[in-house]
């Protein structure tokens, strides 16, 4: 039997002393050591700072998709959002919080071919009075291709890369927090 043959689930594999061994059962075995032997783990929720535990946040755009994506990863890693600054364990300061487009490229007709989007926030947290993470300000961009003839799909997929983008800053700060 070929290498390659041996690599479909369910085959046999024949030894020196003509008995055959079912590898369907070895291969996931063989991965799972593999696996968590170089360090591997499903991602799941950040675990959060004692510091941030209640968490009070300080910010002007309440609806901001990088606040809600945020807020529900302070939720899933353990943290409490407190309305109330004063039961708060730490403040989370939302300076800055904002997104939009720049046009990359133009056709021959003066026309936007190509568009950037960014996605930019500053933030800083404090507790006890004491601010224990300085402002930290970040950037995040994606670029795409523009065509007026799919404008209702173009718009649709900007809407997607900002959300992604959302994502993506929340997940940076996530670990930045996890950190404190």
């Amino acid at each position: 039997m070929s290498s390659f043959e041996q690599m479909i689930p369910g085959a046999t594999r024949r030894t020196a002393a003509g008995s055959t061994v079912r590898l369907n059962r070895a291969v996931p075995l063989l991965m799972c050591v593999v696996l968590s032997g170089c360090g591997f783990h499903l991602q799941g929720a950040t675990s959060m700072s004692p510091v941030m535990k209640v968490t009070y946040v300080d910010t002007e755009d309440a609806r901001s998709s990088f606040l809600l994506t945020l807020m529900r990863s302070l939720k899933a890693s353990g943290a409490t959002l407190t309305p109330d600054r004063d039961l708060a364990t730490a403040v989370l300061h939302i300076e800055h919080d904002e997104t939009g487009q720049r046009v990359l490229s133009v056709s021959a007709a003066n026309k936007p071919t190509e568009y950037e989007i960014f996605y930019k926030v500053k933030y800083s947290v404090s507790a006890g009075g004491k601010e224990i993470l300085a402002t930290q300000t970040l950037e995040l961009t994606r670029d795409y291709s523009f065509d007026e003839t799919t404008l209702l799909a173009k718009v649709h997929e900007e809407d997607i890369l900002r959300e992604a983008l959302a994502r993506d800053l929340a997940g940076i700060v996530m670990s930045r927090l996890a950190s404190l």
